[in-house]
């Protein structure tokens, strides 16, 4: 093969690091002297290295000139490569050592249902576009099977929510706790500022059906009530909801700050439930191999103080 670098009796193991950035320097600057001033080696260590990498290769690699030291053949063909595999190893530590948001590119993909987009992702833009411009972030809903896997791939960076089935290989942070509460149109004709248990058992609800979160203890506190019957309709979202409401006389259960965003709208109340629900935690999930990630770990940061400022 025309571009193939044959290296004859040589194993990878026999390359000192120290050499091959003694070679770059060589290749670069054309002066063993200005080299070693580039890489902080002394003269006499310079042309140690030299030597050295002469014998493991079995070529002179670079050859003294009235412009200074050329490259063999040999060398040139070398040069690239070394160059390319050196780059990839100090991006690689340095990504390790840490991560820099007002400098990065990164595209960090998160998994967030339709609550965290209305509730916390445009607060959560504004806050990474402050401090990391070019940074991009894409929102995706997943199914929980196909969350941790992707989870686990890095396919994903973060899922958020109330989702009780992901649990192995992950890591977990709190983010707030949250309950459910009614809601329903402003101008409601039967139900005034308060519902009773009489009036929500007699109401028609729309329920809002999340397969695989934890959500689906709305439903199962229905069937548990005897209210299974009381539902009216099932839609797989939230978004949705606020035009059934308006045009309807349907109440839904929802979390509490997810009507507070609709409330906002002035064309709905908000209600105390009058029958027992539980509460749930929202939480940050993340990969154990992700664990000590510099990037993974700033987004957090990120996102547990804005979620905290939210709390």
């Amino acid at each position: 093969m025309e571009n193939m670098i044959y290296i004859p009796n040589m194993n990878v193991t026999d390359i000192d690091l120290n050499l091959l950035r003694a070679f770059d320097a060589i290749a670069t600057e054309g002066s063993v002297t200005v080299a070693g001033e580039r890489i902080g080696l002394s003269q006499p260590a310079m042309s140690n290295a030299l030597a050295r990498l002469r014998a493991l290769f079995d070529d002179p690699l670079f050859v003294r000139t009235p412009r200074g030291m050329r490259s063999t053949p040999f060398a040139q063909q070398l040069a690239q490569p070394v160059r390319e595999a050196l780059r990839l190893i100090q991006g690689a530590l340095q990504q390790h050592a840490g991560f820099d948001p007002a400098s990065s590119g990164n595209t960090f993909r998160l998994s967030m249902s339709d609550i965290g987009e209305m509730v916390f992702l445009p607060g959560l833009l504004e806050r990474v576009k402050r401090a990391a411009p070019g940074v991009k972030i894409e929102v995706a809903r997943i199914s929980i099977k196909d969350t941790h896997a992707q989870l686990e791939a890095g396919e994903l960076d973060l899922a958020v929510g109330f989702l009780p089935g992901l649990t192995t290989g992950m890591r977990q942070q709190p983010l707030f706790r949250e309950h459910y509460v009614c809601m329903l149109r402003a101008d409601h004709p039967v139900i005034g500022a308060k519902i009773s248990a009489k009036q929500f058992r007699q109401a028609a609800h729309v329920l809002v059906s999340y397969a695989g979160t934890g959500h689906q203890v709305i439903e199962e506190s229905f069937v548990k009530e005897g209210l299974d019957g009381r539902i009216a309709a099932r839609v797989p979202d939230f978004l949705v909801v606020p035009m059934i409401l308006a045009r309807t006389e349907l109440i839904v259960t929802l979390p509490s700050r997810v009507a507070a965003v609709f409330a906002q709208l002035g064309k709905f109340k908000v209600l105390e439930l009058p029958i027992d629900m539980p509460s749930f935690e929202v939480r940050l999930h993340w990969h154990q191999r992700f664990h000590q990630d510099p990037a993974n770990r700033w987004l957090r940061e990120v996102m547990a103080e804005l979620y905290a400022e939210h709390a």
